[in-house]
């Protein structure tokens, strides 16, 4: 345990989640580096030694160093933490080879909550691409909030990796007295719970948004879950991930808690707003709305049927009026339970 804390440990990506997550790393003795694109915001934080954009006044602890440069960041770094948008984590990848040519040792980890863009494909197969199949590569996901992380408030997380060292190492680092990890190997089913609790906590914000109650949220939350086993197992995923904390728990806290940026979203549409306006008033990435997309794309390949999803893909990407979506969604043909 001593040795692989005195070691550093880049995160990349200084967004809440990002930030949370290098203080949490930080806090346990990690030597700890965080990278940002945005060089003022860096700059920022260094002079405050806080992230008053998106988790104010919690201070940093004296592990944690801010870069404003890439390269240096990474430099010298065995393990590296993806922290970034889903969409911009090819870009980020590309960086990291470029700039870890000559390091045979290097491990991925990423927090990134999505599927690639356009093709739909897992991050994961974009790590292979790049670097090649052998990578030692983990995925972090769950529920968790950064704010709650980041001030050292109960949490659990899944992390799956296909190196067992690298699993032992990482839970070196994270655990403490008030996060705890639970082990996978399931990376598929860890990424595509991740990606498709953002689009059913859309729902479930429009549902709320529309003054349905607590009945219609409770319903599309169960059902979400049947769409995310149905799509999820069809690609490899397995059962017990699913109904784990990076399926069922990550649904759930997404759905429920309005420190959920995708249902905040959802909430602002049941409402009345215009998807450009409950946009700007988030001020950060929605991943949801990308993630839609993506999933929509990819029920129609596969031929899967995935009725919550698709009726926020026409809502988001169609125009439908959210009401209309939900009286598609209620008059549907009866099924029995489990298909």
């Amino acid at each position: 345990m001593t040795k692989i804390k005195t070691t550093p440990i880049a995160v990349l990506g200084a967004g809440s989640f990002g930030t949370s997550l290098a203080i949490m790393l930080a806090k346990n003795g990690n030597p700890t580096r965080l990278w940002g694109r945005n060089s003022e915001h860096i700059q920022n934080m260094q002079m405050k030694r806080s992230n008053q954009k998106y988790l104010a006044d919690i201070k940093f602890p004296k592990d944690l160093t801010l870069f404003e440069d890439f390269d240096s960041c990474i430099e010298d770094v065995k393990d590296i933490l993806v922290v970034t948008p889903s969409h911009a984590f090819e870009q980020t990848l590309m960086q990291i080879k470029k700039a870890t040519e000559s390091n045979t040792q290097l491990r991925i980890v990423w927090a990134c909550k999505g599927l690639e863009p356009d093709t739909g494909n897992f991050l994961s197969e974009k790590a292979d691409q790049i670097f090649d199949e052998n990578i030692i590569k983990a995925i972090l996901s769950g529920p968790t909030f950064a704010k709650e992380l980041a001030t050292g408030m109960p949490t659990a997380i899944t992390l799956a990796s296909n190196n067992s060292q690298f699993s032992a190492d990482l839970t070196m680092r994270l655990v403490n007295q008030t996060f705890r990890v639970y082990l996978s190997e399931d990376l598929k089913g860890v990424q595509f719970g991740g990606a498709i609790k953002n689009i059913i906590a859309i729902g479930a914000g429009m549902a709320d948004g529309l003054g349905f109650g607590a009945n219609a949220r409770t319903a599309l939350i169960t059902r979400g879950l049947a769409e995310m086993m149905r799509l999820g197992m069809k690609l490899g995923g397995r059962t017990e991930t699913f109904t784990g904390m990076a399926g069922l728990g990550d649904l759930i806290l997404t759905c429920t808690d309005n420190q959920s940026r995708n249902r905040r979203f959802g909430l602002a549409i049941g409402k009345g707003a215009s998807i450009e306006q409950a946009a700007k008033d988030i001020g950060q990435v929605v991943e949801g709305v990308r993630n839609t997309k993506e999933m929509a794309k990819l029920a129609n390949k596969l031929q899967i049927d995935m009725p919550i999803c698709q009726s926020i893909y026409k809502v988001l990407y169609e125009k439908l009026p959210p009401k209309e979506a939900a009286k598609d969604l209620l008059t549907r043909a009866m099924k029995v339970e489990g298909d």
